[in-house]
């Protein structure tokens, strides 16, 4: 990162009607490194009245942006493409600075979000809604997808390079005018990315941010002007913005919290499946609705898998994600930091045995990172609290199953839909954890269900709340309505 961009130990920015700002609220906190505890930045709270102006810039750009034509549309979104992977690099030391994942997690990060904006960038055939000729006698019929103006979207702090990308290039790519309020937590890669934003050439007031916390968030909910609203965080959020986006009559898509299932199967390569389900466990410090926590294993091939995982877990190494030999970051916050130790020393009293205890972990030279090993539970039951609620941190449950059958009831039981994965040698058993399985993300011999940008996220239960996902199609019918046009010509 350059000395002189000013996000470097300074006040992050809004970037409102093409200029950056200082947001207007009397609230705000630091951005701190979780490796070695120190302020990187400081990030001021945005007022109601801060939202209003970006809402109103945002519906007069929307204005002139939807008239322009599509191929218009997407040639900043080119250009962007250019400056994200020409940056990559840059974002991700500045993402592991300010989040702590490694800097590999980091990369990966942003290739995916990267990808978003590519596909976005083939707008002009996602937007393509049919038509008839002849639909009734003497009339053709044609549907037509529309923008319906400003757009928002309220993203968390465990990807803040890719999920802000879920949305903002399909909004803008469709004819929206669109708003991003980023985690507070790590608000830096992107004020960085909307500085290349900026580069890329978009007219002003077509994408701006917003930063801000919950009273930011409440005003973007209640203004008259935002169409609709993205979210992505934990399902108790989730649920809230839901239903308070929907009472003040906008359209909203709420990505929740997740509990996901490994099965492995008597017929599976054990080897391969412990080390991708640890690594879908461990990876981002488990910080990711798609960490795959709780896994139920046949009982026939229990101890053969065990021991693998625990040969997989013994070779990670926690530290600073800057580090190259680093595979496991710090968390996030003190505060989450002990969030998860609670929930591990309330998985102790409910009785499960915790065979590898990451508690006492300390990393040289970094006294005052937010660290925690993994941690490891076996003799799990599905009633437990561990087995239930959502960890969010390097935590993996070990649970038994007689069968595949008994397996799979025991991970539709969850509340959760988010994600499963199914490692088993079996055709027959793939095609029952295809069809029956509930949730929204699922992966046969893959350790984490993550969909590629030409489809959709999934979501089921409590994992999701709306109708239309993040990505793809789903978002492009988020950010448009669909007129239908009848046209007859009587003497033709």
């Amino acid at each position: 990162m350059s000395q002189e961009t000013a996000t470097e130990y300074g006040d992050v920015r809004n970037y409102v009607g093409g200029e950056w700002t200082t947001p207007a609220g009397s609230e705000g906190q630091d951005v701190v490194n979780p490796a070695t505890g120190e302020p990187i930045a400081r990030v001021g709270f945005s007022s109601s009245g801060d939202v209003d102006d970006a809402v109103r810039t945002g519906q007069e750009a929307f204005e002139s942006w939807r008239q322009r034509p599509v191929e218009e549309r997407i040639q900043p979104l080119f250009r962007l493409k250019s400056l994200l992977e020409e940056h990559q690099e840059e974002l991700a030391e500045l993402l592991v600075q300010e989040h702590g994942k490694t800097v590999a997690e980091a990369r990966g990060e942003l290739r995916r979000g990267i990808e978003n904006v590519e596909v976005a960038c083939g707008i002009p055939s996602l937007m393509q809604a049919g038509h008839v000729e002849n639909a009734a006698p003497g009339i053709d019929e044609t549907a037509v997808r529309q923008p319906l103006g400003v757009f928002a979207a309220v993203t968390p702090f465990n990807f803040p390079g890719m999920i802000p990308l879920w949305f903002l290039p399909y909004a803008v790519a469709t004819g929206n005018a669109f708003i991003l309020k980023p985690s507070e937590q790590d608000p830096l890669v992107p004020e960085r990315m909307f500085e290349l934003i900026d580069e890329a050439g978009f007219p002003d007031g077509v994408v701006q941010l917003v930063n801000g916390g919950v009273d930011t968030v409440n005003a973007i909910l209640e203004h008259d002007g935002i169409e609709g609203v993205s979210f992505v965080g934990s399902t108790p959020v989730a649920r809230n913005i839901y239903e308070k986006g929907a009472a003040n009559g906008k359209r909203v898509q709420a990505q929740g919290g997740a509990k996901n299932h490994v099965i492995v199967t008597e017929t599976a390569d054990l080897e391969f499946a412990a080390e991708k389900t640890v690594s879908s466990a461990l990876a981002c410090s488990g910080e990711r609705c798609l960490a795959n926590d709780n896994v139920v294993v046949e009982a026939s091939v229990y101890d053969e898998f065990r021991d693998l995982v625990v040969e997989e877990i013994e070779a990670q190494v926690v530290g600073n994600g800057l580090d190259d030999d680093t595979t496991i970051g710090p968390l996030i916050t003190p505060d989450h930091e002990e969030a998860v130790r609670n929930l591990v020393e309330t998985g102790v009293q409910e009785g499960a045995t915790l065979s590898i205890d990451g508690r006492d972990i300390e990393v040289d030279g970094y006294p005052n990172g937010n660290f925690l090993g993994p941690c490891l539970f076996e003799d799990v039951t599905a009633d437990m609290t561990i087995a239930r609620e959502e960890i969010f941190g390097p935590v993996l449950n070990l649970m038994t199953a007689p069968d595949f059958e008994t397996a799979l009831e025991t991970m539709n039981e969850s509340d959760f839909g988010n994600a499963a994965s199914l490692f088993t040698g079996s055709g027959a058993e793939a095609k029952r954890f295809r069809h029956d399985a509930e949730a929204g993300n699922l992966a046969v011999n893959a350790g984490t269900a993550a969909p590629m940008a030409f489809f959709h996220f999934g979501g089921e239960k409590d994992s999701f709340f709306g109708d239309l996902h993040a990505q793809s199609e789903d978002v492009v019918r988020f950010y448009t309505d669909e007129a239908v046009y009848i046209e007859r010509w009587p003497n033709a």
